[in-house]
């Protein structure tokens, strides 16, 4: 019996949307595969203008039910009184789906995903209004979800540290998708952007925890190989200033579609992602599935990701990111067996696996169904 599910997609019309929304867009592209589940999208109130076309709305799915209730009015009012309940426009639903941590009032059981707890632990490093809002929304979340579904095992620790019963909790990881391009098309996306043979590239938004600051320290220290920065301003962080000790050593790209990501990821002589705190950590695994080499943080969330794919360093230590970056940069033999493990590792992390754990949490927040 195929079980309908309510999720809000609002997340697509956020103006830095990151890693969350891209693992939820790839999450309900797989999702739409599967027989066995009928999603109910809903939105928030937006102006016509700012719809798409009819067939075509944001969210790759048709139709989208927009609430008459702007966004801020709307998390709001779900978060403080639960309400409105989704039903009144999506129909009768067995499951609601908070993916991106806003409780979605519903009759039925409501899953929510939690992608990481770092508001809770460090605050310092949310945006102002992340400080105020997400840990109301976590304290909603944590009363009224049936199920919380965590990206990795890093979280779902989170999680228990912070109270939840680990009977609660579930590990969904997140997927990749094959290459968009082959090493042709890749080659030329790298010439159209200017970059040399030999680059680093680091792909994010522009926000404390993502630790580039000290990248950039380290890239100063190499002789040799620019920075590719790929991604969208963020909070806290001016980019100009941080990049700046690299001189046209770093190349700030901004926001790219997907398949010059695609290329970026195929053409870089490794992908730099020496985070200080991560709920997953996209990048690395897409790297990962691209061929090529990853440096990332020793004791985070992607080294769980990376799973013995990637040279892992100090993130806290530019010494020892200097050292990562100057390891996975030779190419040896040892580089070359961290790179065939990523590819296996990307191989087994699809987001067709992603959709298959969902549909399990689901059925079992469902009752079984």
């Amino acid at each position: 019996m195929s079980l309908r599910v309510a999720v809000p997609v609002e997340q697509y019309w956020h103006r830095v949307p990151g890693g969350t929304a891209r693992a939820t867009r790839e999450t309900l592209r797989a999702l739409q595969q599967i027989e066995a589940i009928s999603l109910a999208p809903v939105a928030a109130w937006h102006r016509p203008s700012r719809r798409r076309p009819a067939g075509e709305p944001a969210t790759g799915l048709d139709p989208v039910r927009y609430l008459p209730v702007p966004r801020p009015a709307l998390y709001e009012s779900w978060i403080r009184w639960n309400r409105p309940a989704v039903e009144r426009w999506t129909g009768p639903v067995d499951v609601a789906w908070a993916a991106t941590m806003i409780p979605v009032p519903s009759g039925a059981p409501m899953v929510a995903t939690v992608h990481d707890l770092g508001f809770l632990d460090n605050p310092e490093r949310s945006s102002r209004r992340g400080r105020s809002f997400f840990p109301r929304a976590w304290a909603a979340v944590e009363e009224r979800a049936a199920l919380i579904v965590c990206p990795s095992r890093v979280v779902a620790d989170d999680c228990a540290r912070h109270g939840v019963d680990p009977a609660r909790v579930r590990v969904v990881p997140w997927g990749v998708g094959p290459p968009l391009c082959d090493q042709s098309e890749a080659e030329e996306i790298r010439d159209s952007f200017g970059l040399p043979e030999c680059f680093v590239l680091w792909v994010g938004t522009m926000e404390p925890r993502k630790n580039l600051p000290r990248l950039v320290a380290a890239i100063d220290r190499l002789d040799g190989p620019p920075l590719a920065v790929v991604g969208p301003s963020g909070w806290q962080l001016d980019g100009e200033d941080v990049l700046a000790p690299l001189g046209r050593r770093a190349v700030r790209l901004g926001e790219v579609d997907d398949r010059q990501l695609s290329g970026l990821y195929r053409s870089a002589s490794a992908l730099a992602l020496p985070s200080l705190v991560e709920g997953f950590g996209l990048p690395v695994l897409e790297a990962m599935a691209h061929g090529t080499p990853v440096v990332t943080g020793a004791g985070t969330a992607t080294e769980e990701v990376a799973g013995g794919a990637a040279e892992l360093v100090d993130p806290t230590d530019v010494a020892s990111i200097v050292a990562g970056l100057e390891i996975a940069l030779r190419g040896d033999a040892t580089t070359m067996r961290r790179v065939e493990r990523g590819l296996e590792r990307a191989r087994h992390l699809s987001w067709s696996a992603t959709a298959c754990g969902y549909v399990a949490v689901f059925r079992e927040a469902a009752g079984g169904r």
